[in-house]
């Protein structure tokens, strides 16, 4: 059995899911003091995970006034799918050149899927945003690059913040989120990196933006602002 979370691990743990969860909103302060008495421990544990956040980007510390949880940039979710665009369209064609590698992970895929579409008929949003991370993190861990999934891991959980709770109590995107899914598996099983490249694009703005974020924010036609094409 592994060893209990040290206080300080839990307590890391526990204000970095906060500030994902939106519970501690960008832009706000925060002491040790109120998290402390939030989180019923003492300011010590507190302290070794503000700093650790800090160092993680999270948190900016103030002497003697608290910290700021570090505001999403403007730009924050055009260069977070970019990015994930990036390191997932690798991961597709480094899977791409090997049929085994395609077969397995098309397979493996198919199983998360047919999890998801369980999750989504008994209404469970909160398995079914997990499986919607699984998914996309099998893709990546295919590749068999550990720095490049540790980036993609911290990519998600920007997002993550950046995606209203409202994404997951919508029936309809989240039936769209499936039939996206089902979509990549297919060309991921036909070999073709540049496809799933486009398709990617697209999934991702309509499962994690709003529709004002859409059209404002997002161009039509698949291309970030500053991508070549």
């Amino acid at each position: 059995m592994s060893p209990a979370p040290s206080a300080s691990e839990q307590a890391y743990l526990r204000v970095k899911e906060m500030i994902l969860e939106g519970d501690l909103p960008a832009g706000d302060m925060i002491t040790e003091g109120q998290v402390s008495e939030e989180l019923s421990v003492s300011r010590t544990p507190i302290r070794e995970a503000f700093l650790r956040l800090e160092a993680e980007g999270w948190l900016k510390l103030f002497p003697k006034r608290g910290a700021l949880v570090v505001p999403i940039q403007p730009n924050e979710m055009e260069q977070v799918f970019e990015a994930r665009q990036l390191i997932e369209t690798h991961a597709v064609r480094v899977v791409a050149q090997d049929e085994a590698l395609t077969e397995a992970l098309s397979r493996a895929l198919a199983d998360v899927i047919e999890q998801m579409t369980r999750a989504l008929a008994d209404d469970d949003v909160e398995a079914f945003s997990s499986l919607d991370t699984e998914f996309h993190l099998t893709i990546v861990l295919a590749a068999q690059n550990d720095i490049l999934s540790d980036v993609y891991r911290g990519l998600r959980e920007r997002l993550r913040r950046m995606t209203t709770r409202s994404v997951w109590h919508d029936q309809s995107r989240m039936e769209r989120i499936v039939a996206d899914h089902t979509e990549l598996t297919r060309i991921i099983a036909d070999r073709d990196p540049d496809g799933y490249s486009a398709r990617l694009l697209e999934h991702m703005i309509a499962a994690h933006s709003t529709p004002a974020q859409r059209v404002f924010r997002f161009p039509a036609g698949g291309v970030l602002p500053g991508s070549p094409g």
